[in-house]
C-alpha cells in the first residue's frame, strides 16, 4: 500500500499545482510562473514556481515537493518521539501569494502527505494542511465567503469538522509575542489519520480544490480597488508579521530548512517588500486600526 498510497498522492498533487498555476495566471492577467525544478542530494526534489511583478500579484509562489530521507528530522519527530530513527516521504503542495493591492488579501494553502516506515512495521502515514486568509482592510462579505466554502467542503465529512479545523487554525497561526492572529483564520488540520485511508485523502483533495473557490471571488471583487501611498505602507507592515510567524513559528518551515530542503523554496513565502517601524501605532478610528478588531478568533458566520 506504501508505494500505491505515495504514487496516487503524488499525481493528485502535480495535477493540483498545475490547476493551481493556470488560475493564477488567468486571474493576474500579466505574469507568467517560472519553473525551478530541482533535486536535493538527501534524496527527492521538487518543482518551485514562482510570479513576479503582475498585474494582481506581486509575487505568489506554487510549490511541490517530495522529498525523503532515512531519518526523522527533529522538527518531526519533537512531537512524535516515536518515529525517530524511520526512514520517511514528505510530498505536498504549498502556496503562498503576496498581492499588489492592499484591498485583497494575502494568503496560504497547503496539503501535504507524510509517511514514515521501518522494517517489520506498517508505515505510519497523516494528512495535514488548509488555508489561511490574511487581509489588511478586511471586508466582512469576504470574511464570509472565505469561511463559508471552508465550512460546505467539511460538511461531508462530519458536522464537527469545520468546528474543530477553524479552531486548529486559529490556534496555530497565532503570533503569541504579538497577542493576535496572523489573520482571519481558515482551515489547519495535521495528522490526519484517524479514519481509513481513502476518507482521508478525500479530505485532502477537497481542501485543495475548494482553495481557488474560496480566494479567486475575493480578488476578482477587490482587484481594482484605488489605494493610495498610505494603504499601502500599511499593507507594507503588516507583512512584517507574515515574516515573524513564518520565522519563529511555522512547523513547515522548520521542518524543510532541518531537513535539508530548498532554502529558495522553503523561503519563497516571505513578502518580496516588506518594512518594520518600531512602536507603530495606527490612529485612533482609522482603517488601519480597525484590523485589529478581525485578528482574533471569532464565529465569522454567525
Amino acid at each position: 500500500m506504501s508505494d500505491t498510497a505515495i504514487r496516487r498522492v503524488e499525481t493528485f498533487l502535480t495535477a493540483l499545482q498545475d490547476r493551481v498555476c493556470a488560475a493564477l495566471e488567468v486571474a493576474d492577467g500579466l505574469a507568467r510562473f517560472r519553473e525551478d525544478a530541482w533535486q536535493r542530494v538527501e534524496g527527492g526534489g521538487g518543482r518551485t514556481r514562482v510570479l513576479r511583478d503582475g498585474a494582481v500579484f506581486e509575487q505568489g509562489g506554487v510549490n511541490y515537493s517530495c522529498v525523503h530521507g532515512e531519518r526523522m528530522p527533529p522538527a518531526a519527530t519533537a512531537h512524535r518521539p516515536e518515529l525517530a530513527g524511520r526512514a520517511w516521504t514528505a510530498l505536498g503542495v504549498s502556496l503562498v501569494l503576496h498581492p499588489r493591492n492592499p484591498y485583497v488579501p494575502t494568503t496560504h494553502m497547503n496539503v501535504r502527505y507524510f509517511e514514515a516506515r521501518r522494517d517489520g512495521a506498517e508505515p505510519v502515514w497523516w494528512f495535514g494542511g488548509g488555508f489561511d486568509l490574511t487581509p489588511y482592510y478586511p471586508f466582512d462579505e469576504d470574511v464570509a465567503h472565505w469561511h463559508g466554502v471552508a465550512r460546505d467542503l467539511c460538511a461531508p465529512f462530519g458536522d464537527d469538522v469545520y468546528a474543530r479545523y477553524k479552531r486548529w487554525c486559529d490556534e496555530y497561526f497565532f503570533l503569541k509575542h504579538r497577542n493576535e492572529t496572523r489573520g482571519v483564520g481558515g482551515l489547519f488540520f495535521d495528522d490526519l489519520n484517524g479514519c481509513d485511508f481513502e476518507r482521508c485523502f478525500a479530505f485532502q483533495r477537497a481542501v485543495g480544490e475548494r482553495f481557488l473557490d474560496a480566494y479567486l471571488p475575493i480578488v476578482e471583487k477587490r482587484k481594482s480597488t484605488q489605494f493610495s501611498e498610505r494603504e499601502r505602507e500599511f499593507q507594507l507592515y503588516r507583512r512584517g508579521r507574515y515574516v515573524e510567524f513564518n520565522l519563529v513559528y511555522d512547523r513547515g518551515t522548520l521542518f524543510g530548512l532541518q531537513s535539508g530542503g530548498r532554502t529558495e523554496s522553503i523561503l519563497m513565502s516571505l513578502p518580496p517588500r516588506v518594512r518594520f517601524e518600531y512602536g507603530y501605532t495606527p490612529e485612533p478610528g482609522s482603517a488601519e486600526a480597525r484590523l485589529a478588531d478581525y485578528l482574533r478568533p471569532r464565529d465569522w458566520l454567525a
